[in-house]
């Protein structure tokens, strides 16, 4: 497994592709254990003259508390080959399973500790910058409602890309 550090301006992948399509793993860590989720929400752009992304987690799932517990998470980015893993990641939960091995993913630190999966393609290292709930008084279009017939809307995480890593 070789990676190499490339600028965000390097990347040429289609990132609507990336997250809506190919999803992600949102990882982070907390009392030196690290959970992970599948994630198909989310974006990068530039805000606050930083290259970020951002991600949204529901308060109700296993690595939110994670998220909640560390300033730092990854994103991995895998090929097609690794949907079944992906698939046991986003439906399985790390309360009551070690989802990481039954996807068959290897787990290892990146800087600063933070855990990221060698099978990834595209690892971001990333840091916190705000969070905050998405709120039903806020919403324009009332379509979006639909995605919370619960009311357990989604917490927004901005974060500044910190490095990204692409496998050789």
């Amino acid at each position: 497994m070789s990676y190499k550090t490339v600028k965000p301006e390097e990347l040429t992948n289609n990132v609507f592709n990336m997250i809506g399509h190919d999803w992600m793993l949102v990882c982070a860590e907390k009392n030196d254990k690290f959970n992970a989720m599948t994630a198909s929400w989310g974006g990068m752009g530039v805000l606050w003259r930083k290259n970020v992304a951002y991600v949204f987690v529901r308060p109700q799932r296993y690595t939110y508390e994670f998220i909640e517990k560390s300033p730092k998470l990854t994103l991995s980015f895998f090929g097609e080959e690794y949907r079944d893993a992906l698939r046991i990641c986003g439906t399985k939960s790390g309360r009551e399973c070690n989802k990481i091995a039954e996807a068959g993913l290897t787990p290892f630190s990146v800087n600063d500790g933070c855990t990221a999966f060698k099978e990834a393609n595209i690892i971001m290292e990333c840091t916190k910058m705000y969070a905050g709930f998405l709120r039903e008084e806020d919403v324009v279009d009332p379509a979006v409602l639909n995605e919370y017939a619960n009311g357990d809307y989604h917490k927004m995480y901005v974060v500044s890309i910190d490095r990204i890593l692409v496998k050789n």
